[in-house]
């Protein structure tokens, strides 16, 4: 490859990582609007200023558009959780949770938008489901094990409380639960699953 080729996939890279970003951007404006129902794919394209084909060639639909801000939010967040508090893995799940949780309640039409995404995703969406799931895990684990390389245990225990966290946050956005209520049961998964003695 020529050095001038290079340059030039190199500014093409850069221009799609931009127009990546303004799509994601617009998408959870939108959603920040009027929650699910508002991310609608033309409206996207135009708010991101890219052509209805250059949206549909990045994202083939809308739950995979949710689902891949999904996991650039979290991806964004997860440096905030590199330094977990408390001094047992419960505590420091429990503190990471809570964290998280209170983070997206703020934000309670992305967080219905993202979440409905992530339960309506089929088999075509599997990398960025899979993205999601890897980055929850990977939170979590850290979380477990903060200053070693987590163990089998650790991941299972992870993905155990992904899956519980998943599912209170679909109570609490569809308004079967309250935010009291997911606390309560996060806190009893992880007692369960990590404190001493459960």
């Amino acid at each position: 490859m020529s050095l001038v080729s290079g340059r030039e996939s190199a500014v093409q890279a850069v221009a799609q990582r931009r127009r990546r970003e303004r799509i994601l951007d617009a998408t959870v404006a939108l959603a920040r609007e009027g929650g699910y129902d508002a991310v609608q794919m033309r409206a996207v394209a135009e708010d991101a200023d890219v052509a209805l084909g250059t949206l549909y060639r990045y994202f083939p639909s809308k739950v995979h558009l949710l689902v891949s801000a999904l996991a650039r939010d979290l991806e964004a967040a997860e440096p905030l959780t590199r330094e977990p508090s408390g001094d047992t893995a419960a505590e420091r799940v429990t503190e990471l949770l809570a964290a998280t949780t209170a983070r997206m309640q703020q934000e309670p039409r992305v967080t219905e938008a993202l979440t409905r995404a992530f339960v309506f995703a089929d088999s075509s969406a599997r990398d960025e489901i899979r993205a999601v799931s890897r980055l929850l895990v990977g939170m979590l684990a850290h979380a477990i094990r903060p200053d070693a390389d987590p163990t089998p245990d650790d991941l299972a225990a992870a993905a155990v409380v992904r899956d519980v966290w998943l599912a209170a946050l679909v109570g609490w956005v569809t308004g079967r639960t309250s935010s009291a209520e997911v606390s309560r049961s996060l806190e009893t998964a992880v007692r369960l699953l990590l404190a001493p003695g459960g």
